[in-house]
């Protein structure tokens, strides 16, 4: 859960620009980064939105663009332990799916009601 929080954090940081400040509770998002991932406007953020969110996110984060995220391109968002726990087959590199498969994990946590959305 912490660790969506901190990944989605960064990404909307990086890739759409700072997020104005508003209290948050631990592992939730500000609502400015929920309005930003509500692509349908629908005032919640589905499966499908934050999937295809945070697949752009990863090439994004790809910055030497090789096809996986190395600790020194995730050293803002992931301690040393997310990172081995995301690094599902311990290589010390994070593949889109080993990051597709943890956000996903993350996002299924943090549906506390289990309706495929997060409000």
């Amino acid at each position: 859960m912490k660790t969506l929080a901190l990944v989605t954090t960064f990404i909307l940081c990086q890739c759409v620009g700072a997020v104005a400040q508003q209290p948050q509770q631990p592992g939730s998002m500000y609502q400015g980064q929920m309005d930003r991932l509500d692509a349908n406007t629908s005032k919640t953020v589905d499966r499908s939105e934050y999937e295809t969110f945070m697949g752009t996110a990863f090439g994004s984060l790809d910055k030497n663009e090789d096809g996986s995220l190395q600790s020194d391109e995730t050293v803002q968002i992931l301690t040393v332990e997310q990172f081995t726990l995301t690094d599902a087959n311990h290589n010390g590199r994070i593949s889109r799916s080993e990051f597709m498969q943890r956000v996903m994990a993350d996002f299924a946590t943090a549906d506390h009601d289990r309706d495929g959305n997060l409000q």
